[in-house]
């Protein structure tokens, strides 16, 4: 027996323990600092071909088999990932559909290829009605022939309800199709707000509105600037006012993108959610980093990454794709962005929100064969971050078998950013970081992107958290 590659701890030293996870099995314990100094006896071949004597070191060396800490040999540990990441990618309890019902947006945020860049607006694709019944008529295609439990499905854009009819139409028939079939329908609305009204919700709910994800970028004066109109007004306000109006009925949950100008402001805007009588009808609180691709030409109908810095720096160093093996060290950039990330997380849940805990972030929808993000066109793509692509299309809704879109299909298919990551312990809940980030940034989609840095931080939070619900039992 040997420790597995996927062991993580945390020592917790005021109490003599230590906090363990694997991340393959997400097994998390928290044990005396006895039982984890077998996993270090374990790898020097102590308990190889010979088990312990000791009925307490039996059980738990027992344990710790039971729950991977302890395998067989490095083989076996490999092997039981690619088993778990096919798993991943071939999993028919759920298909997840995210429709951009339009590339148009009411904002002009800085960060934006859709912001207000000359015309690209006005002429940014649109969902038709005809299409509409068309993607639905695929929906129903793909019910049919995945047989899944749930169904999944996202509305996107551009802001997707600048085409209610659009959307209506498609939940209407999702509704409709899963209700024919048994399969339990999930509607989520991914919106800057400012659109959102009681009568959306009102008429969304009865077909399985599930959440509505709401976008704020910083306290009142930071969201305006980076996310104003397109004729210049602020749009803070209004979106509060709307937060206030459906937060009885339904889920909200608050999104926000940060970046070094503007990560300063968030603990105010945390300190305001807090006082205002919704907070505690908000279902989580999460904010990520903005990634720009480089400073060019924006391509058309493209849903780009955003801003590493304030300066618009990008990345094309190797410091995304060494971090992660331990092989080098992350760029200023990269580390500021991690510790942001780190430090809002922690206090977010300061503030009593609910929160993504920064560990269990993957694999993403990337890597499964039943998870499509449908473009305004009809394209497929494998999520939304490639989408206007059409390289990177990997299907249409109309089925035929383009030659472009298979290649496209193919290479999507035969990812594996994750082997570039040697040993390291993240690869269950990374699976090599986001491969459009990848794309846009780097040139190939799999060289991974890391942000070690980041999970290391938020494994001691979790550690904690665990730590303290063991206390209280």
């Amino acid at each position: 027996m040997q420790p597995s590659m996927f062991n993580l701890r945390v020592p917790l030293e005021a109490r003599d323990e230590v906090f363990l996870m694997n991340t393959l099995t997400d097994a998390q314990l928290v044990v005396s600092s006895d039982v984890a100094a077998l996993l270090d006896r374990a790898s020097k071949g102590e308990f190889i071909g010979a088990p312990s004597s000791a009925a307490d070191e039996r059980d738990a060396l027992y344990l710790l088999r039971e729950n991977g800490f302890l395998v067989e040999n490095r083989s076996a540990d490999r092997a039981a990932l690619d088993s778990y990441l096919d798993t991943v990618k071939s999993n028919t309890d759920e298909l997840n559909i995210t429709i951009l019902t339009t590339l148009q947006c009411n904002f002009a945020c800085d960060y934006c290829f859709q912001g207000d860049h000359g015309d690209y607006n006005k002429f940014a694709d649109k969902m038709s009605p005809a299409m509409a019944g068309k993607v639905s008529d695929w929906i129903d295609r793909e019910l049919d022939r995945i047989h899944p439990e749930r169904f999944v499905l996202t509305f996107f854009g551009g802001e997707p309800l600048l085409n209610i009819p659009v959307m209506y139409t498609i939940a209407e028939r999702a509704w409709k199709a899963s209700q024919a079939r048994g399969v339990e329908l999930f509607i989520n609305i991914i919106t800057n707000g400012l659109l959102l009204s009681e009568e959306v919700v009102d008429r969304l709910l009865p077909l399985g509105l599930n959440g509505v994800k709401i976008t704020l970028d910083g306290d009142h004066d930071t969201h305006n600037r980076m996310r104003p109109l397109r004729g210049g007004q602020g749009t803070f306000d209004r979106i509060i006012e709307n937060i206030h109006k459906v937060a009885g009925r339904c889920r909200i949950a608050i999104g926000g993108n940060f970046d070094e100008s503007s990560a300063e402001s968030f603990p105010a805007l945390l300190e305001f959610l807090k006082g205002q009588d919704f907070a505690d009808k908000l279902v989580k609180v999460n904010f990520k980093p903005i990634v720009r691709a480089e400073a060019k030409a924006p391509p058309k109908n493209v849903i780009p990454l955003t801003l590493v810095s304030a300066n618009a720096k990008p990345l094309n160093g190797t410091c995304m794709t060494s971090v992660g093996s331990g092989a080098g060290t992350g760029c200023d950039n990269c580390d500021f962005l991690d510790d942001e990330m780190s430090f809002l997380r922690e206090e977010t849940q300061r503030h009593g929100f609910k929160t993504h805990d920064g560990v269990h972030n993957g694999p993403c929808h990337v890597h499964m064969q039943h998870a499509h993000t449908i473009g305004p066109d009809g394209s497929l793509y494998p999520c939304p971050g490639f989408t206007g692509q059409l390289a990177t299309s990997t299907g249409h809704i109309h089925d035929r078998k383009d030659v472009f879109r298979e290649s496209a299909r193919e290479k999507f298919e035969r990812l594996s950013p994750w082997k570039e990551c040697g040993d390291c312990a993240y690869i269950p809940v990374c699976a090599g970081g986001c491969v459009a980030a990848s794309y846009s940034q780097l040139g190939d989609m799999n060289i991974p992107t890391c942000h070690k840095r980041s999970f290391d931080s938020a494994l001691v939070s979790l550690a904690h958290t665990a730590a303290s619900a063991v206390q209280e039992l």
